[in-house]
C-alpha cells in the first residue's frame, strides 16, 4: 500500500467523523429529552431573620430558595396581619424573596405574612402552599389561633377569598370605624385560620373588603358573630399502645402445635396541642342596601315609555308630565317592587309627539346609602328604527291583531291555571263570551269558568279544580277581550289534557320537633326552588310533584313576611336561619313519601348535601 493510499483513507475517515458530529448536533431534538416534568415547588434554604424571631427592629426580611422563583398575583395571595394601610413591597430576585414594610411597625406586636400560593418556581410555576413568615417586635410570639368556616346565608354554600378579622375593641362601632387587629382569608372551601393571636377577648367578623380599608363600609357583604370569643390552648395526652407478637409451642395429643401470643410491648404517651375555637360558623350575607337611583328612561315604542331604577323602591314615585297634561290618560303599569314602571300612552295626539317631558319625584341614595328626596326632569324621546317598506306593512298588519299566547298542552299540570298572556295591556274582557268544556269522547260538557286578571292587565288566569287525565277546551268568542287601544281578539280555541295522577309523586315533610314560622322549600338538583309551603304541625303535604330527585331547604320566617330576609348590620340583625335536609330524596311515580326532619340534628355546616354544595369565590363573582 502506497503512502498516497494511506492518506486518502485517513482523510475519508476524518470526513465521516466530522459529518457524524454535524448530524448529531443538527438532530438534538430527536430521542429522549431529559427527565419527567418538574412538579416540585421551591425549597426554602435560609431565612433572614429566622422565622419566629423576636425583638426584631428591622423592616426587611429575606428568604432564600434552592432555585429561581417568581411571584404570582401578589395582591390577591399575600396577606399581612395586622393589616397594613400601605402593603409591603414583595419582590423576587433570582433565588431570593425580599419583603420590605412601607410603614412603621407596632411595638410588641406579632406580624404574620401569609404568602398563599404567590411563591412559584421560575419554570413550571409550581407554588409553595401554606407558607407563612412570622416575627415579633416584642419579646414573644403570640401563638393562639382562631378557626372556622364561612357559609353563605341563603344557601349555606362555603364562601372563599373573603377576609375574616378580629377586634379587641368589643364595641360594635369598631367594625365600621377601625381596621381589624388581625386578619385571615377564607380558602376555596370557606375555611379560615387566624394565626398568631394574643390571648384576649375578641369580636370576629367576615368582610368582603371592596374598599380595601379593613373596616366595614355600607354595601359590603359581611358576617357578624354574636358572641365574644377568647382563644385558648388545650394540651391533650393520648396513649399509643405497641403490641408484640410471639410464637408459643405446645404439644397436644403428641402433636406439636404453635400459637401466636400477643402482649403489650410499650405504651407511648403523646401530648398534642389544640387551639380553640377551631370550628366557628360565620353566616355571610349581603344587605338589602343598594344605592337607589334612576338608571334610564326609555321610550321603546311610540305608545310606551318606561322608567328604570337600579333597585326596588319602597313606594311608587310621583311622575308628572310637563309639556301638557297628557299623563293623566296614560295607563301606569309598575312592577311589584316599583323598580320598573311602564306608561302606556292612549292619547293619539301624544303618541305622535317625538319628545315628552316628565318630572320624577323619588328617593335617591346618598354616598352613605341614606335616602333623600330627589327631583329629576327628563326628556323622553322616541327614535323610530329604520325599516323597509315590507317590514312596515307587516308591522302594521300585526298591530291590528291582538297577540295572545297560552300554556295549554297535551301534558298539562293538574295544579296549574290555564294562562292567557297578552303583548299589550287589556282594558276589559267579557267572561260571558268565554266558555270552558270538559271533553268526554266527542261530547262537550260545559263547566263553570273562574277567571282572574292581574292588575297590570297582561294575563288572565282560568282556574279550575282540574280532573286528572281529562281533556278540556276553552273557547273565546271574537271581541271578548279588548286592549288599551281598542283592538279585539279573533275567535280562539285552546285544547289541553291533564296528566294522570300516577304520573305524580306526593311528599309529606314533618318537622320533629315542630317550630312555628318555618317555610319548607322543595329544591331541584340545581339548588333552585321548585315549590314552597309553610310547615304545619301534622306535616306539610307537597302534591303533584314530578317523579325525580329533590332536596329540602327550610328557613325560619322570623318577621313572618312569607319570604327569606337577609341581615342588617345597623340593626344588628342576623339573616333568617336556613337549614338543609342532609340527603337527596328520590321520588317515584304514583308513590307517597313521608320524611321526618329535625332541623338541628346536624351542625349547620354539615347539613347541605355534597351534590348541591358549591363553593363560591367572591373574586370571580
Amino acid at each position: 500500500m502506497t503512502n498516497k493510499f494511506r492518506i486518502n483513507i485517513a482523510s475519508r475517515l476524518l470526513l465521516v467523523i466530522v459529518l457524524a458530529a454535524i448530524c448529531a448536533c443538527a438532530n438534538r431534538g430527536v430521542g429522549p429529552q431529559g427527565g419527567p416534568k418538574d412538579e416540585k415547588p421551591p425549597v426554602i434554604v435560609k431565612e433572614m431573620p429566622e422565622n419566629g424571631s423576636v425583638n426584631y427592629t428591622g423592616k426587611i426580611f429575606e428568604v432564600f430558595f434552592d432555585e429561581y422563583i417568581q411571584l404570582d398575583k401578589v395582591t390577591d395571595n399575600v396577606l399581612v396581619s395586622p393589616p397594613q394601610q400601605r402593603p409591603p413591597e414583595v419582590r423576587a430576585i433570582g433565588k431570593r424573596l425580599i419583603v420590605k414594610f412601607e410603614q412603621d411597625l407596632l411595638d410588641s406586636t406579632t406580624y404574620t405574612i401569609d404568602f398563599g400560593s404567590a411563591i412559584c418556581d421560575n419554570n413550571e410555576k409550581n407554588p409553595i402552599k401554606g407558607y407563612t413568615f412570622s416575627f415579633s417586635t416584642g419579646p414573644q410570639i403570640d401563638s393562639m389561633q382562631i378557626g372556622g368556616i364561612l357559609l353563605n346565608a341563603e344557601d349555606l354554600n362555603p364562601v372563599g377569598t373573603v377576609m375574616v378579622g378580629i377586634h379587641s375593641n368589643l364595641n360594635d362601632s369598631a367594625f365600621d370605624s377601625n381596621p381589624f387587629v388581625r386578619i385571615a382569608k377564607t380558602d376555596a372551601n370557606g375555611n379560615f385560620l387566624i394565626k398568631n393571636v394574643r390571648e384576649s377577648n375578641y369580636r370576629i367578623y367576615a368582610l368582603n373588603d371592596v374598599s380595601k380599608d379593613y373596616q366595614y363600609q355600607p354595601g359590603e357583604a359581611l358576617a357578624m358573630y354574636d358572641s365574644i370569643i377568647r382563644p385558648t390552648m388545650v394540651n391533650e395526652v393520648t396513649s399509643d399502645t405497641i403490641w408484640h407478637d410471639t410464637i408459643a409451642q405446645r404439644i397436644s395429643d403428641g402433636e406439636i402445635l404453635y400459637d401466636t401470643l400477643t402482649y403489650i410491648d410499650t405504651i407511648l404517651t403523646k401530648q398534642k396541642t389544640y387551639y380553640k375555637p377551631d370550628s366557628l360558623v360565620l353566616i355571610y350575607f349581603k344587605e338589602n342596601k343598594v344605592r337607589q337611583y334612576i338608571t334610564r328612561v326609555l321610550r321603546s315604542e311610540r305608545h310606551l315609555f318606561s322608567i328604570y331604577f337600579n333597585a326596588p323602591q319602597d313606594s311608587m314615585p310621583n311622575v308628572e308630565s310637563i309639556n301638557g297634561d297628557w299623563l293623566k290618560d296614560a295607563f301606569c303599569q309598575p312592577n311589584a317592587t316599583f323598580d320598573t314602571i311602564n306608561y302606556w300612552l292612549t292619547d293619539s295626539a301624544v303618541i305622535t309627539m317625538d319628545s315628552l317631558l316628565v318630572k320624577i319625584d323619588y328617593l335617591k341614595s346618598d354616598s352613605v346609602y341614606q335616602l333623600k328626596p330627589q327631583t329629576d326632569t327628563m326628556r323622553v324621546v322616541y327614535r323610530a328604527p329604520r325599516q323597509a317598506a315590507n317590514q312596515k306593512n307587516a308591522r302594521s298588519d300585526e298591530e291590528q291583531k291582538m297577540q295572545i299566547t297560552n300554556n295549554g298542552s297535551k301534558k298539562f299540570d293538574i295544579y296549574r291555571p290555564l294562562t292567557l298572556r297578552f303583548a299589550l295591556p287589556i282594558s276589559r274582557y267579557s267572561s260571558d263570551s268565554m266558555h270552558l268544556y270538559q271533553i268526554n269522547d266527542t261530547t262537550k260538557l260545559a263547566i263553570p269558568l273562574q277567571i282572574e286578571a292581574d292588575s297590570a292587565g297582561m294575563f288572565l288566569n282560568v282556574g279550575q279544580q282540574w280532573l286528572p287525565e281529562t281533556k278540556y277546551l276553552l273557547e273565546v268568542d271574537s271581541g271578548a277581550i279588548v286592549n288599551l287601544y281598542g283592538k279585539t281578539n279573533d275567535k280562539l280555541s285552546i285544547s289541553f289534557q291533564t296528566l294522570s295522577l300516577d304520573q305524580y309523586s306526593t311528599l309529606i315533610v314533618k318537622l320533629e320537633p315542630y317550630y312555628e314560622n318555618v317555610v319548607i322549600q322543595i329544591l331541584s338538583d340545581k339548588d333552585a326552588v321548585v315549590r314552597e309551603l309553610p310547615a304545619l304541625p301534622d306535616g306539610t303535604r307537597f302534591e303533584y310533584l314530578k317523579p325525580t330527585s329533590y332536596y329540602l331547604r327550610a328557613f325560619i320566617d322570623v318577621n313572618n313576611d312569607g319570604k327569606w330576609t337577609t341581615g342588617d348590620w345597623r340593626m344588628r340583625r342576623q339573616p333568617e336561619p336556613v337549614f338543609y335536609f342532609p340527603q337527596k330524596l328520590t321520588l317515584r311515580a304514583n308513590w307517597e313519601f313521608e320524611e321526618t326532619w329535625d332541623l338541628y340534628k346536624l351542625p349547620i355546616d354539615k347539613q347541605k348535601p355534597s351534590e348541591i354544595r358549591k363553593a363560591v369565590n367572591t373574586q370571580k363573582r
